[in-house]
């Protein structure tokens, strides 16, 4: 029913979108022209999907046809909001004029206003085209790197000013090159933090899109070392698999792989790292998504033998477990650390004045950070990419952050 419902959407978008160039374009040859890209643009994205069905496998063929149709569409969408706004306009004028009999005053169609509005939505509308564009090939690997600050009461003293560094969402079976890899790495490695945090989602679907990146993700290091999380595309669970053994193979190959880069993989359990008598504890749960995504993880195993005063950094996949579980816990994590949106790839932000992206629809918590009952969340907007090949205004990041005892 929902998949009806959205076509219905869909086709009445379009509808409405054909109008209103047939309405504006004075000679017959420009409406048929756009229609016909439009047709071509959906059939092509069909077409790709049709023959690439195995979304394990890398297709530049399909990821150029996703990036076409999102390109197309979002430029559609823009375009089509401004011309609603001038038939409401029209529509509650009409009606006024109607109730007030003032007929000879009916200004409500105006053709030059017309046309001055549609010219300036699509010049609007040109601008999140390029960016998408942009974003296929060059935003994809703009990394940013952010730092935040963040004050607890109880921070043990032996920890004031400890620097953490998180990544999430590598999705190694996207990337197309490797020196920007390696750049990026290096760039989480200049940061010099003491420890880093990866919080899921290594792969797209199975292990094998690790081969031939092992050297160059082994190459992260940090005085703490590096742990990690499972993330929902790791479990394998998008793939066909001929048994379910061949599943517990990909994915017992992924623990091996983390394992032989230098990683310390968390499943449900807790570490503790220690400067003299003090301690903070790295508290790592398998993926629990919320609504769709599927819930692995073990938040009271992974709690076992933790104090209430001890002080937690918590990995966990999905900024809905959060809500969900986390943020009200009597065990009190003072400090969770997330990944999975991704800011949906693409958005406004400007810092300290517009913070927007389709992503905001989906999830409460999106990106960023967030605090609640005196206990913080950061949702890290992702290393990598999948689906739209690319970043728009929300770029792949690096997050730094460092924790300071306050007073």
């Amino acid at each position: 029913m929902r998949w009806i419902i959205t076509l219905l959407i869909v086709i009445g978008f379009q509808f409405y979108a054909f109008q209103l160039v047939r309405t504006l374009s004075r000679g017959h040859w420009a409406k048929w022209i756009y229609l016909a890209a439009t047709i071509l643009v959906i059939l092509n994205i069909v077409l790709q999907f049709y023959l690439n069905p195995d979304r394990s496998q890398a297709s530049s063929a399909r990821d150029f046809a996703i990036t076409l149709f999102l390109a197309v569409f979002v430029a559609q969408v823009v375009f089509v909001l401004f011309m609603l706004g001038e038939d409401i306009y029209r529509l509650i004028a009409g009606i006024w004029n109607r109730v007030t009999l003032d007929a000879a005053s009916n200004s409500s169609f105006l053709p030059s206003r017309r046309k001055f509005l549609s010219m300036l939505g699509l010049g609007v509308a040109a601008l999140p085209f390029g960016a998408i564009f942009y974003g296929a090939f060059k935003g994809k690997y703009d990394y940013q790197v952010r730092n935040y600050e963040l004050s607890f009461d109880d921070l043990p003293e032996q920890f004031d000013g400890y620097t953490i560094t998180q990544i999430s969402d590598i999705h190694v079976g996207s990337f197309d090159d490797k020196e920007e890899v390696k750049y990026a790495i290096d760039l989480v490695n200049k940061q010099a933090s003491d420890v880093i945090l990866f919080t899921g989602d290594l792969v797209n679907n199975v292990s094998s899109e690790l081969y031939g990146w092992e050297d160059i993700f082994s190459r992260l290091t940090a005085s703490d070392g590096v742990f990690s999380v499972l993330g929902n595309h790791d479990y394998g669970d998008y793939a066909s698999w001929e048994t379910p053994e061949a599943k517990q193979a990909n994915l017992q190959e992924l623990f091996d792989i983390q394992k032989n880069m230098g990683w310390r993989l968390l499943l449900d359990e807790n570490v503790s790292i220690d400067r003299g008598a003090d301690s903070l504890k790295i508290v790592g749960v398998q993926n629990w998504g919320g609504g769709r995504f599927p819930k692995y993880g073990d938040l009271e195993k992974a709690s076992q033998g933790l104090q209430n005063e001890d002080f937690k950094v918590l990995l966990s996949h999905d900024p809905t477990h959060w809500d969900a579980q986390v943020k009200e816990n009597d065990t009190n994590f003072h400090l969770t650390l997330s990944g999975h949106t991704h800011g949906m790839q693409m958005g406004i932000e400007i810092p300290g004045w517009i913070k927007l992206s389709p992503a905001w629809f989906v999830y409460k918590k999106w990106a960023g950070i967030y605090k609640e009952y005196g206990r913080f969340l950061n949702v890290n907007r992702g290393f990598g990419f999948l689906g739209y090949s690319g970043r728009a205004g929300i770029w792949p990041e690096i997050t730094v952050i460092k924790l300071k005892k306050r007073g």
